[in-house]
C-alpha cells in the first residue's frame, strides 16, 4: 500500500474552505426555503425540475437522474410529496409498467413562490458578492471537478465489471 499524499497547508485549508461554504450555503438555503415556503430542498429541486419539463411531467428515472438520486430515496421521497399534494405519480401511456411523476397544482403554486425567494437568496449569499472573474472561475473549477467525478465513476464502474 502506498503512502497516503496528506494535505499540505494551502490545500487543507481550501479543501475546509470549500466544505465549509458548501455546508453553510446548503443550510443557509434549506432553512430559507423551510422557513418561507415549507419545502425541503430536496422538494425544491423536485419541483423545480418538473416546473421546467414539458407538462410538469417526468419519468421517475428521467428525475432520478436530473437529481442524481438513488430509485429508493426518490420514490420515497416522491410518496412523501404526494402525502402533501405537491406531486403525483400516473401510469405511463407509453409504457404500461412505467410511471409519470407529475407537478400538482399546490407544488406549482408553491414552486412560483418559491423560486423567486429562492434566486434572491442564492444571490445575496453568493452570487452578488462574486467578481464576474470569480464567477467564471467558480464555474472553470465546477466543470473541472464534475468532468473528474464523471471519469472517476466511470473507472469505478469498470473495475466492478
Amino acid at each position: 500500500m502506498t503512502e497516503p499524499r496528506w494535505l499540505d497547508e494551502p490545500e487543507q485549508r481550501a479543501w475546509r474552505s470549500l466544505m465549509t461554504m458548501q455546508d453553510g450555503l446548503s443550510e443557509f438555503l434549506d432553512r430559507q426555503l423551510r422557513t418561507r415556503c415549507g419545502l425541503s430542498d430536496a422538494d425544491y429541486q423536485v419541483l423545480a425540475h418538473l416546473s421546467e419539463a414539458p407538462e410538469g411531467r417526468l419519468r421517475p428515472f428521467e428525475l432520478g437522474g436530473l437529481l442524481r438520486w438513488e430509485k429508493s430515496r426518490l420514490s420515497q421521497h416522491l410518496g412523501r410529496m404526494e402525502n402533501r399534494d405537491l406531486v403525483t405519480r400516473e401510469r405511463c401511456l407509453t409504457d404500461q409498467r412505467g410511471a409519470v411523476v407529475v407537478i400538482a397544482p399546490r407544488g406549482r403554486d408553491l414552486i412560483e413562490v418559491a423560486a423567486p425567494q429562492h434566486v434572491a437568496d442564492v444571490r445575496s449569499a453568493l452570487i452578488d458578492h462574486l467578481t464576474p472573474a470569480e464567477l467564471r472561475t467558480l464555474t472553470t473549477i465546477g466543470d473541472k471537478v464534475r468532468k473528474r467525478l464523471a471519469e472517476l465513476e466511470r473507472e469505478q464502474l469498470d473495475r466492478e465489471q
